[in-house]
């Protein structure tokens, strides 16, 4: 009996690491200032498809505090010489090819998939794609830990912290360690048998993807009703 990384569509897909770092200006969304993504795919092993990182210029109101200075060493002069939003979702954007099946991956998703969703109109082939979040994933795999923050996840497993913590490409580095370790725990355990079995547990639609209520629009009645 085949386990996970057996699955058909598990092996099909693309897993793509992904992490914004932001600032966040009093009563506005965040504003992403640094992106890194690093590709994976399984067959019988990982192998590492791809990577990316690029620094994003925040708008005027979204301005670098000292404390986000603090936290990931990049200065309000870096960013300023930054390429937009535009330039460098964009660019993220079309390395996405029409008709391969992509899933994100994310320590905490909900955070990626909203920073996306506002800046979909710079990459609306990124905002279209469905995540999977590695703390709920964590959860059914090493249950009983005292929380589930990247830091406590990497201790561990005895991942070891980069020197660059909370930034981008240090982040999704590590990020993609764990994310490996849990698929290897998820397929040894047995639990997670299949790609549909692991969206079912760790899966979040991308916010571009949701539904429509029909509520909102008058529907003409068919002939006959």
């Amino acid at each position: 009996m085949g386990g996970l990384t057996d699955d058909e569509a598990f092996r099909k897909t693309t897993f793509v690491v992904i992490d914004f770092e932001a600032t966040t200006p009093t009563g506005s969304p965040a504003q992403p200032v640094e992106v890194a993504v690093l590709a994976l795919r399984y067959d019988g092993e990982w192998q590492e498809t791809g990577r990316g990182t690029s620094l994003i210029r925040p708008p005027a109101f979204a301005p670098v505090t000292p404390a986000f200075t603090a936290q990931t060493g990049l200065t309000a002069a870096e960013l300023e010489a930054a390429p937009t939003p535009a330039e460098a979702l964009g660019a993220l954007d079309r390395r996405f090819t029409a008709g391969t099946s992509y899933l994100l991956v994310a320590q905490h998703a909900a955070t990626e998939a909203n920073l996306i969703y506002q800046q979909r109109q710079h990459c609306p082939a990124l905002a279209r794609i469905d995540l999977l979040d590695t703390i709920p994933l964590a959860k059914r795999c090493v249950p009983g830990l005292i929380n589930y923050r990247l830091d406590t996840l990497l201790a561990y497993f005895g991942i070891a912290q980069p020197a660059d913590r909370h930034r981008a490409p240090a982040d999704v580095a590590v990020t993609a360690q764990l994310f490996r370790r849990l698929i290897a725990v998820a397929h040894d355990n047995g639990e997670v048998d299949s790609l549909a079995g692991l969206v079912k547990i760790a899966g979040r639609a991308a916010p571009g993807n949701a539904p429509v209520q029909e509520e909102l629009f008058e529907i003409a009645p068919q002939e006959g009703e």
